[in-house]
C-alpha cells in the first residue's frame, strides 16, 4: 500500500543566527510592499553590479516606453558587430536624407548635427549616439548595418531575445515614441550590465564629458557625470512626453558597482536631483548579503524505505539577498519537500526547495538537491519496515 506523502516544512534558520547581525527584512520589492525607500519616479530598479542582485524595485517588471535609453541597445548591437570582426570602428557610413530629416538639426530632436551625404566613421557615430544622444547617428548606423531602421530593429529584438529580455520589443533605433516600443526597467538594467561586462573596451565612451562634431560641442547628457559625482562612468538619459524623464546610471566605487534605472520623472531638474539621491543611497543604504555558496549544505530530508534515514540537501548556486540596511525584521528560510522522500534517490536530484520569506511572504525559492545517493532497502528490509510501521500504527 502506497503511503501518503504529506508536505513537510523544515525551518532551517533564522537569519539573525546565521548572519549574527540581527533580524533583517528584504528591501521593498513587488512581493514586499513595505516602504523602505520612496521615490517620485514611476519606475525604478537598483541593482548590484557584481551579481545582478536586485536591491530595490518599483514597477520594475512593467514594460514602459524607454525613450533614448533605447540607445544602449543600439550601441550594444554595434559593439557586438565590431567585436566579432564584422564591422570596424573605422568603417564609414554615408548620412542619408532620411537620417538627416528624421534625426538631424531640423528634426527638433536630439541630434549629432550630421549633414546629408557626409561620410562618418562608426567610431564617431557611436560617440554621437552615446554622448550626444543623436537620433541621426542612430539611423545612419541602422541603415549602414541593416539597410533600414526596420531591419536593424529586428537585430535589436534578436539580441534582446538572446539576452532573455522578456519585456523588450524595439521598433526603431532611437527610442522615438512608437506603438509597441517598450522594455522594463529591470530588463534595461540587465542590458546595461551586459554592456559593461561584455564590452569594456567600448564602455568608456559613456563616461566622456563631451563630443564635438561639425564644430558643435555638446556635453554628455548624463547629469551625474556633469555634476562630477564620484565613481560615475555611465550611462544614458531618455525623455519624451510619453515616457517623461528617465536615466540609467552606473558607478563604481572601491571596486563595487551599483546601477539603477529610473523613469517617469516630471522634469530634467527632478531627474538630476533624484538620480543623485538614488546613486548615493545605492551605495550607502543597500547591501548584498551572501547566504549560501554553491554546494553548501542547507539541511537534510528523511528518506522513505532507504538504506539511509536521511539525505543531505545542497544548493547548486550562490544564494544572495539584496536589502535595505535600515530594515530590521524577521527573515526566515524553510526547506520544503514531499516526504519522507521515497528511495531510491540519485545524487544531484532535485528533491526539495528553500523558501526565503519576509513577514510570512516568500520572496525567493531556491531548488535544493540531494548531495548523495540513497539506495532502496532490500525486499526483506522493506517488508520489515512495513511490519514495524503497522505495529506502531503508522
Amino acid at each position: 500500500m502506497k503511503l501518503p506523502m504529506p508536505r513537510l516544512t523544515l525551518l532551517v534558520f533564522a537569519f539573525a543566527v546565521l548572519m549574527n547581525c540581527g533580524n533583517i527584512v528584504l528591501a521593498q520589492s513587488e512581493t514586499n510592499p513595505e516602504t523602505v525607500f520612496s521615490t517620485p519616479a514611476k519606475y525604478l530598479v537598483i541593482v548590484d553590479g557584481e551579481n545582478g542582485e536586485i536591491l530595490f524595485e518599483k514597477n520594475a517588471r512593467i514594460a514602459m516606453p524607454p525613450a533614448s535609453m533605447t540607445k544602449i541597445m543600439t550601441a550594444s548591437v554595434v559593439f557586438e558587430r565590431i567585436k566579432s570582426g564584422a564591422l570596424s570602428m573605422d568603417t564609414e557610413f554615408t548620412v542619408s536624407t532620411n537620417a538627416w530629416r528624421k534625426g538631424g538639426a531640423k528634426s527638433g530632436s536630439s541630434t549629432m548635427f550630421l549633414k546629408p551625404k557626409e561620410k562618418v566613421s562608426v567610431r564617431n557615430l557611436l560617440h554621437g549616439v552615446i554622448i550626444q544622444s543623436g537620433n541621426d547617428a542612430c539611423i545612419v548606423l541602422a541603415e549602414g548595418i541593416s539597410g533600414s531602421e526596420d531591419a536593424f530593429a529586428d537585430l535589436m529584438n534578436e539580441k534582446a531575445k538572446a539576452l532573455g529580455l522578456k519585456s523588450a520589443h524595439f521598433v526603431n533605433s532611437t527610442g522615438w515614441p512608437a506603438e509597441g516600443h517598450v522594455i522594463s526597467a529591470y530588463d534595461l538594467a540587465k542590458l546595461a550590465l551586459n554592456t559593461i561586462k561584455n564590452y569594456p573596451e567600448y564602455y568608456d565612451i559613456y563616461g566622456q564629458k563631451s563630443f564635438t562634431w561639425n564644430g558643435i560641442k555638446q556635453p554628455n547628457r548624463n547629469p551625474l557625470i556633469m555634476a562630477g559625482v564620484s565613481g560615475v562612468d555611465g550611462m544614458k538619459t531618455g525623455h519624451t512626453k510619453i515616457s517623461k524623464y528617465g536615466f540609467i546610471g552606473s558607478a563604481k566605487i572601491d571596486g563595487k558597482r551599483r546601477l539603477f534605472v529610473v523613469n517617469g520623472l516630471e522634469s530634467k531638474a527632478q531627474r538630476r536631483s533624484e538620480s543623485m539621491r538614488i546613486m548615493r543611497s545605492a551605495f550607502g543604504e543597500f547591501k548584498v548579503y551572501h547566504l549560501y555558496k554553491n554546494g553548501d549544505k542547507v539541511g537534510s530530508a528523511p528518506v522513505f524505505m532507504g538504506k539511509t534515514e536521511t539525505v543531505s540537501l545542497v544548493t547548486k548556486k550562490d544564494v544572495n539577498l539584496g536589502m535595505h540596511k535600515s530594515q530590521r525584521g524577521k527573515l526566515t528560510a524553510e526547506v520544503n519537500y514531499l516526504g519522507p522522500i521515497p528511495a531510491p534517490i540519485e545524487a544531484g536530484a532535485q528533491i526539495a526547495s528553500l523558501n526565503i520569506s519576509v513577514a510570512g511572504k516568500v520572496i525567493k525559492t531556491i531548488p535544493l538537491y540531494a548531495e548523495e545517493a540513497a539506495a532502496r532497502k532490500s525486499i526483506f528490509g522493506r517488508a520489515l519496515a512495513s511490519l514495524v510501521r503497522k505495529i506502531r500504527g503508522q
